[in-house]
């Protein structure tokens, strides 16, 4: 600390309570900011790019959607901070521009399109403490003020800090004042269950906070991600934009006319009486449609993520589920906005395209919980679905928002009750042939009666894993007329064992007298394959049919017989790794029972229940109650889905 520092004070739980919610709204403004500039990159080479260029456009946009995931790191772990000490999390924040004397005189905080100057000014509040940098010269400060909290008062008052790394040693440093001066128990008095943890939403850094050292863990995670330490790591958020900076400038003096961005206005605004100087007033008819559509699942994701919080112990199911709705939420706004960057702004603006304006709801405070609150959530977004059908009719590129949202209204289907995956009636594993079509071909199922069983095969359902056939070759026998199938060939444990390793559940049996069915799991799994589809093991029930422990679902996009695989993935050389990073996760209380997996039309496969997401080698990637995974084939964060589906037109009914 310098002499010329000012000093943040900090000495009850109100003031830092204050000081917590200040470090929210920045995390949330900054974030809004570098999401804006992401929105407004190009879309690839039917925006004019080459496909060189384009490839380098999605990796720049790849590096800042990782830093801003991380300010959403950062936003969540304060409110956990917040929680821990008995308040609430703190996602209110005032329209853009940001006015004078909300943040610091050294924070401005301003919607700008990507570009040099928008790097270096995510450099400058990026900045380690200690690093002497300027702004850049597009980011004009306002008049220097001074915010102080002046000694003897109990009102708090917003302070001063010259960077926001300052501003979080101070928040520390009124954690450390205030454990010492009530006792640690009393000051995190607030409820661990009511906090957002990594087995609710899988942030890089997320976790608890219960204590003071939790407290420091989590403030030096937003700080070291963010600012870094005086001798920075590579990857933190100051580091990885000074690359970007770099790789840019050279691009730049490689190509002098590469615009890699649509001209988007700086500081859009939504409504005339908003307007201040220097904005952008949109009212291109088209592009407020829009606008004002993106601003409506903004608001709903925030109303999501508030009625998170809070929640009681027995009420883990629905913490999680507002958890996902906000993630599911923010993946259908990305498309969503970067059709709006492409879009002209006004008339009165020629050669200037609009942009997200980040509008606030009046209110964002958590509703109660209950059938009202159910409803609420539920209602709203039909509401936006039936707007998205109108602007996103059928051959539209998002013409498939409206079914997305949904399928997230459908996960709160039943007002005032929390969204319960039904019980599984005993396991029925008789196959069910496939009736023969109007040609006269074959069914697709070959069923043989042995003295234990009635052991089946369901060609439809075949990758060509050749367990059969090279675990029971006397039982399942390839090119031969007539009977194909001889069950009492093989000792019946044996060819017991050779049906459970089938991974499709191609291979299936009923028993007969004293066999015993083919048990449940033990822990419910998906296996990624690498290059080739997903491979469940769980009691499954697949588009509303039980369908038993077993099945291959695509993930290239390209079977014709989705949701199973039929091996397509080959002929089209689908590339895609069976060892993606493991994510933060806390283990499931419980890891087996019903898994309800649901395709999405035109969209990702939709799954709820248990579930360990397992790499090709075994290793656990993540531990899920609900997951939307990737099935188009396009995701850039496969397995998962990125919603990339609306960017490509993927269609499926089923």
């Amino acid at each position: 600390m310098t002499s010329s520092e000012p000093k943040i004070r900090i000495e009850t739980r109100e003031e830092l309570i204050y000081m917590l919610a200040e470090a929210a709204a920045i995390e949330h403004n900054v974030m809004c900011c570098y999401f804006y500039g992401i929105w407004s990159l190009k879309r690839g080479e039917h925006d004019g790019l080459t496909p060189e260029q384009a490839r380098i456009v999605a990796s720049w946009k790849g590096a800042m959607t990782r830093v801003a995931i991380e300010e959403m790191t950062h936003l969540t772990l304060v409110a956990n901070l917040a929680a821990a000490i008995g308040a609430g999390p703190h996602f209110s924040r005032p329209n853009f521009p940001v006015p004078q004397g909300y943040h610091a005189a050294g924070v401005d905080l301003e919607l700008f399109g990507f570009s040099p100057a928008l790097i270096d000014h995510a450099i400058f509040l990026e900045r380690p403490e200690g690093v002497d940098l300027h702004d850049a010269p597009e980011f004009v400060h306002p008049a220097d003020y001074h915010r102080t909290a002046p000694k003897g008062t109990i009102m708090p008052s917003a302070q001063d800090y010259l960077t926001i790394g300052h501003l979080y040693r101070g928040i520390m440093h009124g954690f450390k004042v205030l454990a010492a001066k009530l006792g640690e128990e009393t000051l995190f008095c607030g409820d661990k269950t009511a906090q957002v943890g990594p087995a609710d939403a899988p942030l890089p850094g997320l976790s608890l906070v219960t204590d003071l050292a939790s407290a420091t863990a989590a403030i030096e995670t937003i700080v070291t991600q963010g600012e870094g330490a005086a001798q920075h790591s590579e990857d933190s958020h100051y580091a990885k934009l000074c690359a970007l900076r770099a790789q840019f400038e050279q691009l730049a003096k490689d190509d002098p006319g590469f615009a890699p961005a649509f001209p988007v206005a700086r500081n859009p605004v939504m409504h005339r009486e908003d307007r201040q100087e220097g904005c952008i007033l949109i009212d291109n008819p088209a592009a407020v449609a829009v606008l004002d559509f993106a601003n409506s699942v903004y608001g709903h994701m925030l109303r999501c993520l508030v009625q998170s919080y809070g929640r009681a112990a027995d009420d883990a199911d629905n913490k999680r589920l507002f958890v996902t709705l906000a993630r599911e939420l923010m993946s259908i706004l990305t498309p969503v906005c970067e059709h709006l960057a492409s879009l002209p702004a006004s008339e009165s603006a020629p050669g200037v395209n609009a942009g997200m304006t980040f509008t606030m709801l009046r209110d964002v405070a958590r509703v109660p919980e209950g059938r009202a609150e159910m409803r609420m959530m539920s209602e709203r977004m039909e509401e936006m679905a039936n707007q998205a059908d109108r602007l996103f009719p059928a051959g539209h590129a998002l013409d498939g928002i409206g079914d997305a949202l949904r399928g997230l209204a459908s996960k709160i289907s039943a007002p005032g009750a929390p969204r319960v995956v039904a019980a599984v009636k005993p396991h029925d594993d008789k196959p069910k042939p496939a009736a023969a079509d109007q040609s006269g071909a074959a069914e697709t199922v070959g069923r043989e009666e042995g003295r234990d069983m009635i052991l089946s095969f369901d060609t439809s359902k075949c990758i060509h894993a050749r367990f059969c056939v090279l675990g029971a070759p006397e039982v399942f026998l390839s090119g031969v007329e007539g009977q194909w199938i001889w069950p009492d060939r093989m000792e019946t444990q044996d060819l017991r064992a050779v049906a459970h390793n089938c991974p499709s559940g191609a291979v299936s049996y009923v028993p007969k007298g004293a066999t015993e069915a083919e048990p449940a799991p033990h822990v419910n799994t998906v296996n990624i394959r690498e290059d080739g589809p997903y491979a469940f093991h769980a009691p499954l029930e697949l588009d509303g049919e039980k369908v038993g422990f077993r099945a291959t679902l695509c993930r290239c996009g390209a079977s014709k017989n989705k949701p199973f695989c039929d091996n397509s993935h080959k002929a089209i050389g689908f590339k895609a790794t069976g060892e993606p990073g493991t994510r933060p996760s806390e283990p499931l209380k419980v890891r087996n029972g019903p898994l309800v997996v649901t395709p999405q039309k035109n969209g990702p496969l939709q799954v709820e229940g248990n579930l360990e997401i397992i790499a090709g080698t075994n290793r656990n990637v993540d531990r899920v109650q609900r997951v939307r995974l990737c099935r188009c084939g396009g995701s850039k964060t496969k397995p998962f889905c990125d919603n990339t589906h609306l960017k490509i037109g993927f269609k499926s009914d089923r």
